[in-house]
């Protein structure tokens, strides 16, 4: 291990072994302090800039939102949770059940969102009294350190250990596998390649990968609120985040009236041509996404595609043609673009977004707007997300 990779364990180590035995009422102090550093507006608004600024993506306002929302929403669902000693008691079975932590935890970061990650799994590593080491992504380590000085000011606030809070200044792949060799745990959110490199380090972990969300509207949805909410959900930061609907699947009777809908809203129905204009500039050897197309504005997307488009376009649609590597439209692609599928048979159009999360986004989510309840437990029955 290296040798500052060495220090920032063992400096971790002796911090969780301060913490290791306290009460509950201490560790919900120290998340809510440090909780309540990283959403204050004035933290938010200082992450948001700088990892805009770093990393040349997203939307400044959305990521503040982002910052904060995600913040206390994780703080929500942590309010009440026991975590410590005795957690649940079955009298009857004569079983008790006591919560212990497992000490340090790496933290492996996205450049689409350096801070936020941070915020959350911090709070939830936090929660259950563990350390927290975060490797940051090259193009954003400044964003997720200036994130985690945030919460060591915080921890220092109410004399906590601030090393239960620690990133690397200088990140490179060897010192992140060098982290994942050490840690106790491990905690990824990124790509293939990144989630391998988890998996060989042979540590326990939670790792999350490439999303692929695919929105089912049939003829039964509210058609203006299905597409402003797509749209709501597609447009935001740039459509940065994995959870960002990347396919829109559509009934046949209400398909022209949803490409209006989401016309409406600032989409752009690409023609064959200009498709095939944006696919070799999005894959320019046929396999390998462009990243320089990652969270960019449309208009940027459009115009180094050689396409043009109205000046109100908010993000771009693409039909598509068939599920699977035969057509990278039918995959992941952290960005602007959505594309659009036709259905007849509910059933039919399920087995084909299997095929489409196969190919890429398995086991992230899916979504639905409909009426009819039969449908719902459909998709949650055979869909393989969640």
């Amino acid at each position: 291990m290296a040798d500052d990779i060495k220090k920032m364990y063992a400096k971790a180590k002796k911090a969780f072994e301060q913490i290791e035995y306290w009460s509950q009422e201490k560790v919900d102090e120290m998340v809510a302090a440090v909780g309540w550093e990283w959403q204050k507006p004035e933290t938010a608004k200082a992450l948001a800039r700088l990892a805009v600024d770093e990393s040349g993506i997203g939307v400044y306002e959305d990521k503040v939102a982002k910052i904060q929302s995600k913040t206390r929403g994780t703080m929500r669902d942590l309010i009440g949770q026991k975590t410590c000693g005795l957690v649940r008691e079955d009298k009857e079975k004569g079983l008790r059940i006591f919560a212990k932590p497992m000490g340090v935890i790496a933290n492996v970061v996205p450049c689409t969102n350096p801070e936020s990650t941070v915020c959350c799994i911090g709070l939830s590593i936090l929660k259950t009294r563990n350390a927290m080491i975060v490797s940051p992504h090259p193009r954003t380590q400044g964003s997720s350190y200036l994130t985690v000085e945030h919460g060591r000011k915080a921890l220092a606030k109410i004399g906590a250990p601030v090393d239960l809070l620690q990133c690397i200044k200088e990140t490179s792949r060897e010192k992140t596998k060098e982290l994942m060799a050490g840690c106790d745990f491990a905690v990824a959110t990124g790509g293939a390649a990144l989630v391998r490199v988890v998996y060989e380090a042979g540590k326990p972990c939670h790792t999350v990968g490439a999303g692929n969300v695919i929105s089912i509207v049939d003829e039964t949805a509210d058609i203006k609120a299905a597409a402003a909410k797509i749209v709501k959900s597609k447009t935001a930061n740039n459509s940065a985040s994995c959870s960002s609907e990347n396919a829109v699947a559509i009934e046949a009777s209400v398909y022209d009236d949803m490409l209006q809908a989401l016309k409406a809203e600032g989409g752009y129905l690409y023609n064959t041509n200009e498709r095939e204009k944006l696919r070799k500039y999005m894959w320019p050897d046929g396999k390998t996404l462009n990243r320089d197309i990652v969270a960019k504005p449309a208009l940027y997307i459009a115009e180094h595609a050689g396409i043009n488009v109205p000046e109100n376009t908010r993000f771009l649609m693409v039909l598509g043609t068939k599920p699977g590597p035969e057509d990278r439209f039918s995959g992941e692609k952290v960005s602007l673009v959505l594309t659009v599928w036709k259905w007849t048979d509910f059933s039919e159009m399920i087995e084909r977004m299997k095929e489409m999360q196969r190919f890429s986004g398995e086991g992230h989510s899916s979504s639905i707007h409909t009426e009819i309840d039969d449908r719902k437990i459909e998709l949650a029955l055979k869909a393989n997300v969640g």
